[in-house]
């Protein structure tokens, strides 16, 4: 069902003031000093001097010299932000309070938002089975407005009318061919799809990328309450399980526990930062959790 724009313009303030603390307290600072870094264009290579970063030694002039040779980087005046949105049919699903696709929505929202109270640009790019749109960076308030419509609007559509597949590889083609100068990335997903490997290793590569996992917590553990049926909202396949069976339980348990580790082990194997968002959990200590240690890592 659409909105109507009236509830549209009432659901971005009721989101904008439920985030404007969040935003405030904790990510402002949080945000900007753990990015701002990344931000950062080579501008030459000069002989290394008393209190230099180590880090920005260049190797290989350094080894041709014979002497310690250091990357000069100009500091960006912003940084451009992209959102990564999966509205696919998977999102609608929620067991514990909120579905997937609105604990998504506020995250991205709070993430646009702090973006432009930083002064930065911030772009959209919502994907299912292909790109659904793609709203490009750009900075100041009446933006960031139009980019949580956006979502909100995503949001509103009933699942029937969402795309059952997910395309990643496709979402993150079209950010490798749009982007060209580095961009802070953050791809909200579930990750229920395969074959985004080598498009998600370019994207890493070229971009700070950051994942952050969205977990419904009966996707790993199911309750003991009988026969259900269980359908896949991609393929639209029905199972029929028995929950009092203890084996059963334990099957779901553990396939599901050994494709989160998969997911995690290949982000780590590409050098990825990833976060795990739970649905019925508050998304805001995590997040935190995330900010503050990249914040030890580069300072």
């Amino acid at each position: 069902m659409d909105m109507n724009t009236k509830e549209l313009l009432k659901k971005v303030r009721q989101i904008e003031i439920s985030i404007r603390g969040v935003v405030n307290e904790v990510f402002a600072g949080e945000y900007h000093s753990v990015f701002k870094g990344r931000g950062m264009e080579f501008a030459e290579v000069r002989e290394y001097q008393v209190g230099d970063d180590v880090r920005n030694i260049d190797w290989n002039v350094t080894s041709r010299m014979n002497h310690p040779y250091v990357k000069v980087f100009d500091e960006e005046r912003e940084l451009t932000v992209m959102i990564l949105f999966d509205s696919s049919s998977s999102e609608a699903f929620g067991t514990r309070g909120s579905t997937k696709g609105q604990v998504a929505i506020e995250i991205a929202a709070l993430l646009a938002s702090s973006a432009i109270k930083n002064n930065d640009k911030v772009g959209l790019i919502i994907f299912s089975d292909g790109v659904d749109k793609f709203v490009p960076p750009r900075k100041g308030r009446q933006h960031v407005l139009r980019v949580i419509r956006e979502l909100l609007y995503i949001g509103s559509l009933h699942e029937s009318e969402r795309s059952a597949q997910t395309n990643l590889a496709e979402a993150l083609k079209f950010l490798n061919q749009i982007l060209k100068r580095r961009a802070t990335v953050f791809l909200i997903s579930d990750f229920m799809t395969e074959g985004f490997d080598k498009d998600l290793q370019i994207a890493n590569k070229r971009h700070d990328l950051v994942a952050i996992h969205l977990i419904d917590p009966l996707e790993e553990a199911l309750p003991s309450v009988g026969l259900i049926e269980l359908e896949d909202l991609e393929t639209g396949e029905v199972l029929l399980l028995d929950t009092s069976d203890r084996e059963v339980r334990d099957t779901v348990a553990t396939t599901a526990d050994s494709d989160k580790l998969k997911l995690e082990r290949y982000f780590k194997s590409i050098g990825m930062d990833y976060i795990d968002i739970y649905t019925h959990q508050s998304y805001v200590k995590p997040l935190t959790r995330f900010f503050r240690m990249r914040a030890k890592r580069f300072h």
